[in-house]
């Protein structure tokens, strides 16, 4: 089914989120080490986010690397790590061809020298880009963005800047990394999962989960299609009724 000519492009999620699972059982069932998993997942990065600009998506986040994914074999991660820079060079005459903008959120502090630098170049050379803005969540966990949050918050407090009956959702949202990003409307998973794995939790409060079994390599813009056409058939409530939504 041709999902993309079913889509309302007047009702699309502002923001959609993609955790890529799946890398290392699609290498496995190859007979391939794991690392050529995440190679052929590159793939699938590319044809996702032209997917998502060609339709008129404004922001798509990527779940790169998480906080618990240093956890890994050193030769993966350092694998990981290559592959970052190497797919950061390539793909941004992309980037620029597409007017996307590239942003990164995480513990970017930590990571490699060599990909920081590649990022901070690619960030800086498309920051002008204005049809869609790609956020790569790099060495990224929910929990540790709202304790940094929360930490920074109560720093206004003890600085005198803040009053703690001031305090509301919109005091933590300004401290997050996604800071002036709409909340995610749509995430997708692939391979089969049913778990957040510690990714936006505050982001996602009322995001519409989409659980696919395809995994990462495999998955493409057809499969983004169809995800934000099951997206456009459901009733979002937000808490309430759906007669109230009706009338």
């Amino acid at each position: 089914m041709d999902f993309k000519s079913l889509i309302d492009t007047e009702k699309l999620p502002a923001h959609v989120a993609v955790i890529m699972d799946g890398n290392g059982r699609w290498a496995k069932n190859q007979g391939l080490k794991r690392v050529m998993g995440h190679k052929n997942g590159v793939k699938a990065v590319r044809d996702t986010v032209e997917g998502a600009a060609e339709i008129g998506v404004k922001y798509l986040t990527l779940y790169a690397f998480s906080t618990e994914n240093w956890k890994r074999p050193k030769y993966e991660v350092d694998a990981l790590m290559r592959l970052l820079i190497s797919s950061l060079r390539d793909e941004l005459p992309t980037l620029m061809k597409n007017d996307i903008r590239l942003k990164a959120i995480g513990n970017l502090e930590i990571l490699p020298e060599k990909g920081r630098k590649q990022l901070q170049e690619v960030m800086q050379k498309t920051e002008g880009n204005k049809h869609m803005t790609l956020v790569l969540a790099l060495s990224y966990g929910a929990k540790d963005e709202l304790t940094q949050a929360t930490k920074k918050v109560a720093e206004l407090v003890l600085e005198g800047k803040l009053m703690p009956k001031d305090i509301g959702p919109d005091t933590l949202e300004n401290h997050l990394y996604t800071s002036g990003m709409p909340d995610v409307e749509l995430l997708i998973r692939t391979s089969g999962e049913h778990r957040i794995s510690n990714f936006l939790l505050w982001q996602i409060a009322y995001a519409e989960l989409y659980f696919t079994p395809i995994l990462w390599p495999d998955f493409r813009r057809a499969n983004l299609f169809e995800a934000i056409y099951d997206y456009q058939h459901r009733e979002r409530r937000f808490g309430k009724t759906s007669e109230q939504l009706k009338s």
